[in-house]
C-alpha cells in the first residue's frame, strides 16, 4: 500500500489512549506476512519483529505511538452524554464538533453549543469549559443509558483527506502518519538482507504518559531505538516552532538522545541527499524517546520528527514530502547497521 493511502487508512481507525484495539488489529494483520513474530503485551503494544538469522545480532526498534487524543463518556444527563478528555484536548476545539461514539454499534454524535442569540454578553468570545459541554447522540435518557455505557470511548468523526501541495489533513496524524512511515520502512526492507533484527513497535497510551513505550522497550531490550513522532511546524501565527514543513526529516538533538545515533542520522541524510533539518531539544523531548532512553540499563535512542500543523486538533496537517524523507532516512539507517 502506498504511504498516503496507508496513512489515510490508519487515521480513519478509532484508537484513543487505552482503546487502541482497532488500530492494533488492522496493523497486526498488515504486518503479519512481513514479520517472523507479531506479539503484544498487557498494555496492547504491537511488536512485529523480523529476525536477520545471524547469531549475536543487535535489535533495532522503530517506534511510533498508535493512540490518538479522544474522550471517555462519564454519564448521561437528559439523554446527553457527559464526557472527559483522553490526552491533551483543547476545549476550544469542542463546541459543534462531530464525534464518533465507540459504542456497540458506534453512534454519530455532535458536541453541543449555545446559539449566539442566547449567550449572555459577559460570556461572548470566551472558551467554554469541557465540563459544561455535552455530546448529543439524539437519544432519550433511557435509550442513551442502554446504548452508551459509562466508560465508552469517543473520537473525532473526521478521517484524513488531501489538501493542495502534497498535504494530508485530518485527525490522528499524531501519530498515525509516523506509524504509517515505520510500517512502510518495515515493508520496504522485507526484500533486503539485514545485519540486525528489526522491530516495528506501535506503542499505546503515549498521549496519557508514554506508558506503552516504557513497557515495550523494557521487554524488548533494544540496542538502538529510533522514535518517530510529530513536532510543531511553523505557521504564520506560530511563535515557538523550530521546524518547517517541506524541509524534510527533523532530527532531534539534545540530552534525551544518543549522540552517536544522532550523528549517524545526520551523516546518512547528508550522504544520501535526504532532506533534513535540526530540531534542538534541550530537555525532555516530550515523546516516547524519553521513556525508551531510560528503559532497563538505557537504550541508545534517536528521534526523527515529522513537522505537523495544528497539533491535537481534528485538522492536523502534514506534508507527504516530509514523510517520504523520514521513510528514506530510516530505511537507510537500518540498511547500514552492522552486527
Amino acid at each position: 500500500m502506498e504511504l498516503t493511502e496507508l496513512t489515510k487508512t490508519l487515521c480513519g481507525l478509532p484508537g484513543p489512549s487505552g482503546y487502541e484495539t482497532a488500530v492494533f488489529q488492522w496493523a497486526a494483520d498488515y504486518l503479519r506476512p512481513l514479520a517472523d513474530e507479531v506479539e503484544t503485551d498487557a498494555l496492547g503494544n504491537l511488536r512485529a519483529i523480523r529476525r536477520c538469522g545471524q547469531p549475536g545480532s543487535r535489535l533495532v526498534v522503530l517506534d511510533a505511538h498508535m493512540d490518538e487524543i479522544g474522550f471517555v463518556v462519564t454519564g448521561v444527563k437528559d439523554g446527553f452524554l457527559t464526557f472527559d478528555m483522553l490526552g491533551g484536548v483543547d476545549p476550544r476545539m469542542l463546541p459543534t464538533r462531530e464525534v464518533r461514539v465507540l459504542s456497540d454499534p458506534p453512534l454519530f454524535g455532535v458536541i453541543d453549543t449555545m446559539p449566539p442569540h442566547l449567550i449572555e454578553p459577559e460570556e461572548e468570545g470566551k472558551s467554554i469549559p469541557a465540563d459544561r459541554l455535552y455530546i448529543d447522540v439524539g437519544l432519550t435518557q433511557e435509550a442513551a443509558e442502554k446504548a452508551v455505557p459509562v466508560g465508552t470511548a469517543v473520537v473525532y468523526a473526521s478521517g484524513c483527506d488531501e489538501l493542495c501541495a502534497g498535504q494530508l489533513c485530518g485527525k490522528a496524524l499524531d501519530d498515525r502518519a509516523c506509524a504509517a512511515i515505520i510500517i512502510k520502512v518495515f515493508e520496504t526492507l522485507e526484500a533486503k538482507s539485514l545485519n540486525v533484527d528489526l522491530c516495528c513497535l506501535l506503542s499505546t497510551q503515549e498521549e496519557v504518559g508514554r506508558r506503552g513505550a516504557a513497557v515495550g522497550a523494557y521487554a524488548l531490550q533494544p540496542d538502538v531505538a529510533l522514535v518517530v513522532d510529530v513536532t510543531h511546524a511553523k505557521t504564520p501565527d506560530g511563535k515557538e516552532a523550530l521546524t518547517e514543513g517541506q524541509k524534510g526529516a527533523a532530527i532531534g538533538v539534545g540530552p534525551n538522545l544518543n549522540r552517536a545515533v544522532t550523528r549517524d542520522l545526520f551523516r546518512i541524510a547528508e550522504e544520501r541527499g535526504i532532506a533534513h533539518q535540526t530540531e534542538p531539544l534541550p530537555g525532555d523531548s516530550g515523546t516516547n524517546a524519553a521513556a525508551i532512553q531510560i528503559a532497563r540499563q538505557g537504550v541508545a535512542t534517536g528521534l526523527v520528527s515529522l513537522p505537523l500543523k495544528y497539533m491535537h486538533t481534528p485538522v492536523e496537517t502534514v506534508w507527504t514530502a516530509d514523510m517520504e524523507a523520514i521513510e528514506a532516512l530510516l530505511t537507510a539507517y537500518v540498511e547500514e547497521m552492522e552486527l
